[in-house]
């Protein structure tokens, strides 16, 4: 396993306690849409074992040809360690980075694409969003749908409905208007569900996607393989 060390080149302040945090690119590391990385502060592997509490799981909110990894996060009052360590780090300080995979890369199979997020998890689609833009190929057309309860919306600029790239963003701030647009947007039985959010976000979403006759096959989740049976494969007669 290669350990990149690179250097933080910018803090951005996306929204109240959300911030994205670009980093150096490596030379030699690359990743594609919908990539996530381990995320890790020094001191991680200083020990006889690593200190997984200096360690994170993140989605890379930014595409290559933008120059910069981003890691979008969010940073409450109360906060963990690694949190709290973050929160004081400046642009120059050294983070660590390792174990880069993407499981929800764009699928080009001439389906709609729909995007549900909670929050940050805005952050894993904007650069399949970025890469739909470049490269419609393939694609009908994207549809996002955001819940965020705080209103503090995230990547505005480019979640923004374009017509004429047919991609529409859709934002709401309650979960039953969310949930109704989720059984509306699972009209379409041929459609393919990408989701990111916590794991009770997923299995809520799940389950009214099965309800609505989306079969497991075109639901997409921000997962390794060995973990989709967990929350694709139940009985929807239990």
């Amino acid at each position: 396993m290669k350990i990149y060390w690179t250097k933080i080149n910018k803090i951005i302040e996306e929204a109240p306690e959300i911030k994205t945090y670009l980093l150096d690119c490596p030379e030699d590391f690359t990743w594609e849409e919908g990539s996530h990385t381990h995320f890790a502060l020094k001191g991680f592997n200083a020990g006889d074992k690593p200190n997984r509490s200096l360690v994170r799981h993140m989605s890379i909110s930014t595409l290559p040809h933008e120059n910069s990894i981003g890691i979008t996060t969010r940073i409450r009052e109360q906060c963990s360690e690694f949190k709290t360590i973050l929160k004081n780090l400046e642009v120059g300080d050294e983070v660590a980075i390792f174990k880069t995979h993407s499981n929800v890369p764009l699928k080009r199979g001439d389906k709609n694409v729909y995007l549900l997020s909670a929050g940050v998890g805005l952050a894993t689609f904007r650069p399949l969003v970025l890469d739909y833009f470049e490269r419609a190929d393939n694609v009908n057309q994207v549809h996002s749908l955001n819940i965020d309860s705080s209103k503090n919306f995230l990547f505005t600029n480019i979640f923004e409905s374009a017509p004429d790239k047919k991609f529409t963003a859709q934002f709401v701030d309650n979960r039953k208007d969310y949930y109704n647009e989720v059984k509306n947007l699972a009209a379409d039985k041929e459609g393919l569900f990408y989701i990111v959010g916590s794991d009770e976000f997923l299995m809520q979403n799940i389950e009214v996607l099965r309800e609505q006759c989306i079969k497991p096959e075109q639901i997409m989740l921000d997962k390794r393989e060995d973990q989709l049976p967990e929350f694709l494969s139940f009985d929807l007669s239990v």
